[in-house]
């Protein structure tokens, strides 16, 4: 029987399966994709943070992978929240793409005043780094928010590269510098969530990429660490193990960030406690802010 890999329906999502599916098929598995819908699908209108952060794309998924439903389920990692269901795992993450965030626009940096995202970190470096733009709510797929740049409701929009690469889509804009505009944990990776039966997580761990797992395990240990989900303007980013975290204020006119090399997950572990000692203050802030319960 084909293993059947669940994925939501947008147009990206299936791009990302259909990535994991042709992996898969070239090993000689055959394979069948389920669509899911989910929260975060279902309710485009108001920020992630109103509908429960993270999770809301993960949740549907995670609950048909614990109901047989499906046997894997394929997420942009960044989507994964810290804390997970038990008797699931994460049986493969594929060799990541661009990190970066892009800009979308046929304008100047410096002409800019109308920019399109919901995302708190991106706002808030935004508004650091390009301060003469008006930073206002954009959600939906990556037709949706392209077509309102399109209609003119918006001058210029954030997306993440790696997107953009996987859709086959070149647009004018910017490539933002992942040192400056620091990205979400994980982001440009694509991960395969299973059961945690070894007749599956034999065949999928063979598409496992040992690079990218050590750089984005390291990411996430610094974000379980630190706390704040997608309700704290935070950008975590590894490679080859330099790591670089920054919290900022919702505005991102105040910040902390720690930059260096972490040796292993334990390392990483202090690194992030580090991080939420000294960027406590901007992470409560933020929560209070936002209306959401910090424990």
């Amino acid at each position: 029987m084909p293993l059947r890999v669940g994925t939501r329906a947008s147009q990206l999502a299936k791009a990302q399966a259909v990535k994991v599916c042709t992996l898969l098929e070239d090993l000689g598995v055959e394979t069948e994709m389920v669509f899911i819908s989910t929260a975060g699908d279902e309710q485009t209108g108001v920020p992630l943070h109103e509908i429960g952060g993270q999770g809301v794309f993960v949740r549907a998924l995670d609950d048909a992978l614990e109901q047989n439903k499906i046997d894997l389920a394929v997420h942009s990692m960044k989507d994964i929240p810290a804390e997970r269901p038990s008797g699931l795992v994460t049986s493969a993450i594929l060799a990541r793409d661009s990190p970066c965030d892009y800009i979308v626009t046929d304008l100047k940096l410096d002409e800019i005043t109308i920019l399109g995202t919901s995302s708190t970190r991106r706002t808030a470096q935004c508004r650091r780094n390009l301060p003469w733009a008006d930073i206002r709510p954009l959600r939906g797929n990556v037709n949706t928010r392209l077509s309102k740049l399109q209609i003119g409701e918006y001058d210029a929009i954030m997306l993440a590269k790696a997107g953009l690469e996987r859709l086959s889509m070149t647009l004018d804009g910017f490539q933002l510098d992942p040192h400056v505009h620091v990205p979400s944990p994980n982001q440009g990776t694509i991960a395969v969530v299973s059961r945690t039966d070894p007749d599956i997580t034999g065949i999928v761990s063979q598409i496992d990429d040992y690079g990218t797992r050590m750089d984005t395990m390291l990411e996430r240990r610094v974000m379980e660490m630190i706390g704040g989900g997608c309700f704290t303007p935070l950008g975590i980013y590894c490679k080859d193990r330099m790591m670089i975290a920054e919290v900022l204020s919702l505005e991102g006119d105040r910040h902390f960030r720690l930059e260096r090399m972490v040796s292993d997950t334990d390392d990483a572990g202090r690194f992030g406690m580090e991080v939420r000692e000294k960027a406590g203050d901007l992470i409560s802030e933020a929560y209070k802010r936002l209306g959401i319960t910090h424990g």
